[in-house]
């Protein structure tokens, strides 16, 4: 199998570190691909006309989308059940929580590309406040939850929050979640135990 990937992308981050939980890694090609807004890649876009990160190609050329789908299709492959309950109410908690959390992602990207990206004279103060006000009411929701979570084994849940914090980490360094969310700051040192969320680390910003 092959994976489109960035080692700036948390949407890549949280597929390699389930392919590390689930013993799947040694068969993942890693393939480095480049995609950035207004910066065309023909080549990529044959593979996903959305162009967004990761994919993960097939032996037999199937192409399976979205970070939830190849995670979810990595833990029936190794089994099922093991990221992503097969059934019962934790099922559906877990899929809500990963939901929100993906939801959470988008919403910093955009910032990230509205600061970094756009021409600034465009620059859109109202909407990028409201695309962080969203991640950052998530982050408080998660304070809330997360002793709950570490209480679980290791799901898909967890592993999208700690991408999370590490892309607040990566791309908002100055913004102070650890300071406001002690409970979320006590929940990243813990994950960081893991050799899959410490090989995962995106590089220096």
């Amino acid at each position: 199998m092959k994976l489109t990937f960035s080692p700036a992308s948390p949407f890549a981050r949280k597929v390699r570190i389930a392919a590390i939980e689930l013993g799947l890694i040694d068969r993942i090609a890693f393939v480095p691909t480049t995609v950035a807004p207004g910066t065309p890649n023909d080549e990529y876009a044959k593979i996903t006309p959305v162009k967004k990160l990761p994919v993960l190609i097939l032996d037999n050329g199937d192409v399976v989308l979205d970070s939830y789908v190849i995670v979810e299709y990595l833990d029936e492959l190794a089994g099922g059940g093991m990221l992503v309950p097969a059934s019962g109410p934790l099922r559906w908690k877990i899929k809500s929580d990963h939901s929100l959390l993906q939801g959470m992602l988008d919403s910093m990207l955009l910032c990230r590309y509205e600061a970094m990206v756009r021409p600034k004279e465009l620059h859109w103060k109202a909407w990028a406040d409201d695309h962080w006000n969203r991640a950052w009411s998530g982050m408080a929701r998660f304070e809330h939850e997360v002793d709950a979570m570490l209480a679980r084994p290791l799901d898909i849940a967890q592993i999208g929050l700690v991408c999370v914090l590490g892309y607040a980490d990566f791309r908002f360094a100055d913004c102070g979640w650890r300071k406001a969310y002690p409970k979320l700051d006590a929940f990243h040192r813990k994950m960081l135990e893991r050799p899959s969320v410490q090989i995962s680390l995106p590089p220096a910003a």
